[in-house]
């Protein structure tokens, strides 16, 4: 998804800026990579510095209930120092390394409902405009696509995805939010647990993994929280399905943690957090159930096949709904810029 927007604050005849991203998928820590189409104006212009944003939505809770906003989590700036002239157009390729943290937003081609994206701003001769936003596609790592496979091949399915502002305690987590994978459980621990959410933290050695199960009361129990977290490697040889069931079943089971190293956590959620961390913010309505919901609600299963995970769409307006909402956050943020 491309934008081309005229520099307002140069008016009519100022450059334009057309920011494209090479189409393959990134990962975690990896590159992307593209280019920047810069079309000049009526005159010429001294082009000071172009720099892209990544930004995200995500969810905060607080005391009356939930809001989004756009968070801005990482910025670079990849050219800039030159005079562009009068009708002239110049490509600035770029590389851009993504953080190790970054979100997954697709899972074999089909999307989980996050939102991401690449925002551009130039900065012309005093004046700067952030006038081009593109989706920004980002794939599992190995590991996490291990882990995925295995919870599928377990009979686990995928409920919903989404980013919450705030930090897990006890982890090493770097970026001001976290992403959360809501799986509905499988047939052998429907009876003991709602539902589970898994937190993926990524960094160069590894992969940390928090796991929460909502498990179900008894007659004469309440319902309670579970929280455990594992660590692997980028390059783990293992059986996953073995291993994954392992953390299922100690969280069914409330033990204390076997893996790499195990503690309870706690999401730490700023009361205000668009303050003070120089982020847009688009500010919605919260919902005042208290529940923490994905933006989409894009309801889809996770099945194994014979060939792996895959992700299964029930009914055909879901996946209309999931690029809706994708289109939808673009587009308004190109109409509020």
């Amino acid at each position: 998804m491309v934008f081309k927007r005229l520099l307002g604050s140069l008016g009519v005849g100022g450059p334009t800026v057309d920011t494209v991203l090479d189409p393959a998928p990134v990962r975690p820590g990896g590159t992307l990579t593209g280019q920047v189409h810069l079309q000049g104006g009526n005159a010429d212009h001294d082009i000071e510095h172009i720099t892209l944003e990544l930004v995200a939505r995500v969810e905060a809770e607080h005391g009356d209930g939930e809001s989004e906003g756009t968070v801005v989590f990482e910025r670079v700036t990849v050219g800039g120092g030159f005079r562009l002239g009068e009708g002239e157009h110049r490509s600035v390729p770029f590389g851009l390394t993504l953080p190790w943290e970054t979100p997954i937003t697709e899972l074999y081609g089909q999307a989980l409902g996050i939102v991401l994206g690449v925002r551009t701003e130039l900065s012309v001769a005093g004046a700067k405009d952030k006038g081009d936003l593109d989706q920004l596609t980002v794939a599992p790592l190995a590991a996490q696509e291990h882990i995925l496979e295995a919870l599928g091949g377990l009979g686990f399915g995928f409920r919903s995805a989404d980013l919450e502002y705030g930090r897990i305690g006890g982890t090493g987590q770097q970026l001001p939010f976290y992403q959360e994978i809501e799986l509905t459980p499988a047939p052998q621990y429907a009876h003991r647990i709602n539902e589970i959410e898994l937190t993926f933290l990524a960094h160069p050695g590894g992969l940390e993994i928090v796991l929460e199960a909502d498990k179900r009361g008894g007659f004469l129990s309440e319902g309670q929280d579970v929280l455990t977290r594992f660590t692997v490697g980028h390059h783990d040889m293992r059986d996953w399905n073995t291993e994954v069931d392992g953390w299922i079943r100690q969280l069914a089971e409330h033990r204390a943690s076997y893996g790499s190293y195990g503690s309870s956590y706690a999401p730490s959620h700023d009361p205000h957090p668009y303050d003070g961390h120089g982020h847009d913010s688009h500010g919605h309505d919260g919902h005042g159930d208290g529940h923490r919901s994905s933006g989409p609600g894009i309801g889809t299963a996770v099945a194994a096949g014979a060939a792996g995970l895959a992700v299964g769409v029930v009914g055909g307006l879901v996946a209309a709904e999931v690029v809706d909402e994708v289109g939808d956050f673009f587009e308004g943020d190109d109409e509020e810029d």
